[in-house]
C-alpha cells in the first residue's frame, strides 16, 4: 500500500489521472494523445502512439526509481506481461493469450488431467448447490482456496467465459467440502479442454 501511494502521487504530480474504476490505471494527454499507464505493484505497461512519450517516461522512472535497480523496458508488439502475452501484431486488434499460465495450473493440480479429462462447460447446473457433504481435509482445502485464486486472476483477464464459475467458487473458499471439490475439479476440466484459447478484442 506504501509503494502503490508514492507511484499514486508521483504519477499525479506529473498530471496523470487515475481511472475511477480501476485504481492501476492513470491517464494523461500527451500530445494530443492519450498516454495509459497500468500496473500491478512495480510491473507497468504504458502505451501511447509516440514512441518517444514512452521513451521520455522510462527516462524519468530511472529517474525516480534507478538508484535502487534500472528500470528496464520491453517494446514492440508482443509482450508478455503479467502472465499474459499481449499480441499487437494485427491492426485494430490484440489478443490476450494465457495458454501457457492455463497449461501450468494443469500441470501443478495435483490431480493428473489427459488429453481426454474435458468438460464442456465450467460448472453444471448445481453449481450453485451448497450441500451438507464432508469437508476437505486441511491439505486439499489448501489446494481448492489455491486454484480458486488462480481461476480468479484468469477470469478477470483473459478467461472471463469462467467468471461465473469462479465467483460462485470463491464463496466457500473458507469451509470447502466434497461437493465443493467435484465442482473444482469440474472446473479444472473445462480449463483443460480450453487451455490454448486467446481473447481476441477488436477496435
Amino acid at each position: 500500500l506504501l509503494w502503490y501511494k508514492k507511484l499514486r502521487a508521483d504519477l499525479e504530480s506529473q498530471g496523470y489521472e487515475f481511472n475511477p474504476y480501476d485504481p492501476c490505471v492513470a491517464n494523461k494527454m500527451i500530445e494530443g494523445k492519450q498516454h495509459t499507464v497500468r500496473f500491478h505493484v512495480d510491473d507497468l505497461m504504458a502505451s501511447h502512439v509516440n514512441k518517444r512519450v514512452n521513451d521520455e517516461f522510462l527516462k524519468w522512472l530511472n529517474k525516480l526509481y534507478g538508484e535502487h535497480t534500472a528500470v528496464t523496458a520491453t517494446r514492440g508488439l508482443v509482450h508478455d506481461y503479467l502472465g499474459m502475452i499481449f499480441d499487437f501484431t494485427e491492426k485494430g486488434k490484440v489478443s490476450i493469450d494465457m495458454s501457457k499460465y492455463m497449461n501450468n495450473m494443469i500441470d501443478e493440480f495435483p490431480i493428473a488431467l489427459g488429453n481426454n479429462d474435458t468438460a464442456p462447460t465450467p460448472a453444471a447446473a448445481d453449481l450453485f448447490a451448497v450441500d451438507s457433504s464432508k469437508p476437505l481435509d486441511k491439505e486439499r482445502q489448501e489446494t481448492f482456496h489455491t486454484f480458486v485464486a488462480k481461476g480468479l486472476f484468469t477470469c478477470k483477464r483473459a478467461r472471463p467465459d469462467t467468471h461465473t464459475t469462479i465467483a460462485a467458487l470463491c464463496t466457500r473458499v473458507k469451509a470447502p467440502n466434497e461437493s465443493d471439490w467435484k465442482k473444482l475439479l469440474r472446473y479444472m476440466k473445462f480449463v483443460n479442454g480450453t487451455k490454448n484459447d486467446k481473447l481476441i478484442l477488436s477496435t
